[in-house]
């Protein structure tokens, strides 16, 4: 019954138009469409990523071997169960040109392929030409931004190692580039068999050979993959195919979705406190006809329900709106987003994300609407005046706070199951809750030292009045700090963390990287590599050591991945070298290191940190294949490994023993001046054409270049969270327009100018808006203290920059919502306003 009457008064109010509740709208729908339009780009990646799987990958099915190609029994298996095969290989090499007696080196990464190349997808070169002629007779194809820089041109001749091939186009099109993962030189590719006599690919280099494999229709992938495994077991074969064709930038984009995904939930925190502002507004207006109804005999119950039903139906036009934007704009920039991935993207309407942000959206407009909701059946009949929601108590009764944990409990679970990090989605959402407890306090000391300080500020009217309505009773302080703040507090905490992030790859690191890193320098080369070095007085420092690569295939004896589960060091392969005795810079923190002669059974110092991860001690057994040939091994040291140097640095050391008869080259860092760095690398590349240089500094642009990426990615999320803070704003300023037009009654009848007014009203503002910034830049610099330090692991400093441009905006945007609705309070003549509160 009193439901069916509930429904009939809310119908009633609903005829009254939208008045009241535009904001209320544009908060939620913001807040819903942010999350679904992030959903539903990533979705779109990951359909691309699922139908293009096989042209990513280059087949149905890969495998893949380290250091060696496929062995007859090996290749006669996969001839066996694929339709086609194609053999490429993959490795790091300098391309050189020589011109006039000068000659100029580009760090490049080659593949290297066959007639079958490519199984799937179209290579589009310019000038246009088929893959297989622009092979022939010792061509090549480059990546356009290699051969500009190295000013190279179709005809043109470059070396690669000992053998000299001929650019014969620049690649606009690689099908599957996006599944090779990152690389530290742009493309070049030749033919494997070109490559005979260059010295790049002898016994112990380092190189991948990928076997792409077309399979029949129906072919069982799940089953084929384990009769590989389990044929080649202890062969150091893996396996990819077209289910995850690019893992990378599927890892990538799941991850970023993830962030940005919590960066939404920010921006619901946001627009919840608006939807609360909003509602606590439009009853404010509303405590007449609820007193009304009261006197009629309508009970508690009638009225929550009369206006939860009118707030709920609201909410679903606003969670309906979010959806459809965040469906529709990702469409119609599709092309746009499409343009700048390196993967294709299908763009369509995906139920998933749209679910995911409409559940977001119900439990934020419940939570942020049940506490002023619970406030309206507290009005009595005979409060019949307007002031009655301020006088009722602060805190909701017990079922409302209980039902309110309840639906927050709910929304982080349901975070943190979509997420997939529970640990992450669960710091967050702390941190959003800590950021509002401690802007919810700061908006009440705003207001406590704005009525302390108004006293004494004598004889500066402007300040006084601006002082007095910050912490009069009617002010919303707390809705500008706490929607204005949190979004500053986003926005404040990606930029210190982009900020120290960036300062310490492009300032930190080269303090103490080397020059450079050289690979595959052979055993017979070591000692003229060396006395070219040691001679030279640039030369600060030398680090070398031999280098394998083996993949980590069980742990005591069990699959590695079920020991160690997805830690980075059993994903993939890893570099293994060996030492005698531990040089001046190895801290053994655990057991102890084998004889200097040590000649029996193999043994192995693990890095601790990573060991400590992964859950090793002491006398545990690791399994590592190498070359194809498994070799077990006992854990008798740790020893701490700091990769953050961008020096040499290994999980693995063995004794000498266990490896040394095995074919392997060996990899040194350069630690010299910077104007000696080019010297150096002619004369070594000149002298040792097969070695790979890889500077240091070329290496640490392209990781800030991947950075700034990620960086442009969150902080457009966080203008998002900041765009719904300022809608706030200007619901806050609208509902106190009222308020302000009778103030400026009072100080026009009592003399005061237009101009005056105006000053103190923007005053006003600024003083909230420098507050709120104040807040939430000491909020932001936590949270980026807190992210750099646990999870990126660098050092914080504050990036003032950034710091002052939070304080700014928040000055600003302020002052742009105040200053847009006071011009209408002083444009009304005093005699109007005053009669009409008589």
């Amino acid at each position: 019954m009193s439901l069916r009457i509930a429904a009939r008064f809310a119908r009633r109010e609903l005829r009254g138009g939208l008045h009241g509740f535009r904001i209320f709208l544009a908060c939620l729908a913001l807040g819903v469409a942010a999350i679904a339009g992030v959903g539903s780009v990533r979705a779109a990646i990951q359909a691309g990523l699922e139908d293009q799987g096989a042209v990513l990958l280059g087949g149905d099915a890969q495998v893949e071997f380290t250091y060696r190609f496929a062995n007859e029994e090996e290749r006669a298996w996969m001839s066996g169960i694929a339709t086609a095969v194609s053999e490429v290989t993959d490795f790091r090499s300098m391309a050189a040109v020589t011109r006039d007696g000068q000659t100029e080196r580009g760090l490049t990464q080659v593949k290297s392929v066959d007639a079958a190349y490519p199984l799937l997808g179209e290579m589009v070169l310019d000038p246009a030409m088929p893959l297989a002629s622009a092979l022939e007779d010792q061509g090549a194809v480059m990546a356009p931004v290699l051969a500009d820089r190295l000013g190279l041109s179709p005809g043109d001749r470059f070396k690669l190692g000992e053998r000299e091939f001929t650019l014969r186009a620049t690649i606009q099109t690689e099908p599957d580039d996006a599944g090779d993962g990152f690389g530290l030189g742009p493309r070049t590719i030749v033919r494997t068999a070109d490559l005979d006599g260059s010295g790049l690919l002898a016994a112990g280099s380092l190189f991948e050979t990928e076997y792409r494999l077309l399979l029949a229709p129906g072919t069982d992938l799940d089953a084929t993959k384990e009769q590989a495994l389990a044929r080649f077991e202890g062969k150091g074969l893996s396996w990819r195919d077209a289910r995850n064709g690019a893992p990378g930038i599927s890892r990538f984009v799941e991850r970023l979705g993830d962030f940005l995904v919590l960066v939404g939930l920010s921006g619901l925190a946001v627009g919840g406190i608006g939807v609360s502002a909003a509602v606590r507004a439009y009853l404010s207006r509303k405590t007449g006809v609820i007193a009304t109804l009261r006197t009629l005999g309508a009970t508690r119950r009638v009225i929550f329900l009369t206006y939860f039903l009118q707030v709920g139906a609201l909410a679903v036009v606003g969670i309906a709106l979010g959806l459809a934007l965040g469906a529709l704009v990702p469409i119609l920039l599709g092309p746009l987003i499409n343009a700048a991935l390196p993967v294709p993207a299908i763009f369509s309407v995906h139920p998933g994300p749209l679910a995911e942000a409409a559940i977001y959206g119900t439990l934020t407009a419940l939570i942020f609407t049940l506490w002023p909701l619970s406030r309206a059946e507290e009005v009595r009949a005979a409060t019949l005046f307007r002031d009655a929601l301020e006088g009722a108590r602060a805190l909701p009764s017990a079922r409302y706070l209980i039902a309110i944990a309840i639906l927050l409990a709910l929304l982080v679970g349901t975070a943190m199951a979509f997420s997939g990090r529970p640990s992450l989605t669960l710091w967050s959402a702390g941190g959003i809750l800590a950021a509002l407890v401690t802007l919810t306090l700061a908006a009440l000391a705003i207001r406590w030292l704005a009525r302390k300080a108004t006293p004494l500020v004598r004889g500066k009217p402007i300040l006084r009045w601006a002082l007095s309505a910050i912490g009069g009773p009617g002010e919303s302080a707390g809705a500008v700090v706490l929607s204005l703040g949190l979004g500053l507090a986003v926005l404040a905490a990606i930029g210190q963390i982009d900020g120290n992030l960036r300062s310490a790859i492009a300032r930190d690191l080269p303090e103490v990287a080397p020059s450079y890193f050289f690979v595959d320098i052979q055993k017979d080369q070591m000692d003229g590599y060396l006395e070219r070095l040691e001679n030279d007085p640039a030369v600060s420092r030398i680090d070398s050591a031999p280098m394998l690569r083996g993949i980590i295939t069980r742990i005591n004896g069990q699959p590695a991945r079920e020991v160690a589960g997805d830690h980075w060091v059993v994903r993939g392969d890893r570099g293994v070298t060996y030492a005698a005795q531990p040089d001046s810079r190895t801290t053994v923190t655990e057991g102890s290191w084998w004889p200097e002669d040590y000649a029996g059974p193999p043994q192995i110092s693990f890095a601790a940190e990573e060991a400590e991860e992964i859950g090793l001690k002491l006398g545990d057994e690791i399994t590592i294949n190498i070359l194809g040939r498994d070799i077990t091994a006992t854990i008798t040291s740790f020893r701490a490994v700091d990769f953050s140097t961008a020096g040499i640095g290994f999980v693995l050391t063995m004794n000498p023993a266990a490896l040394q008869d095995a074919p392997h080259t060996f990899i040194s860092t350069v630690y010299a001046e910077e104007q000696a760095e080019a010297q150096i690398l002619r004369d070594l590349a000149g002298q040792y054409p097969n070695i790979t240089a890889i500077r240091v500094r070329d290496a640490i642009d392209r990781v800030s270049e991947l950075l700034a990426g990620i960086g442009s990615a969150i902080r457009w999320g966080a203008l998002a969270t900041l765009l719904t803070g300022f809608l706030v704003l200007i619901g806050a300023a609208a509902a106190g327009e009222s308020a302000r037009t009778y103030e400026a009654a009072i100080l026009k009848t009592l003399g005061a100018s237009r101009a005056r007014i105006l000053r103190s009203f923007a005053l006003r503002s600024a003083l909230l808006g420098a507050g709120a910034g104040i807040v939430a830049l000491g909020a932001g610099i936590a949270g980026g203290w807190a992210v750099s330090t646990f999870v990126m692991e660098t050092q914080f400093e504050v990036v003032w920059s950034s710091a002052i441009a939070v304080i700014l905006g928040g000055i600003l945007a302020t002052l742009l919502a105040g200053l847009g609705f006071a011009l209408r309070p002083l444009a009304v003549r005093p005699a109007q306003v005053l009669r009409a509160r008589e």
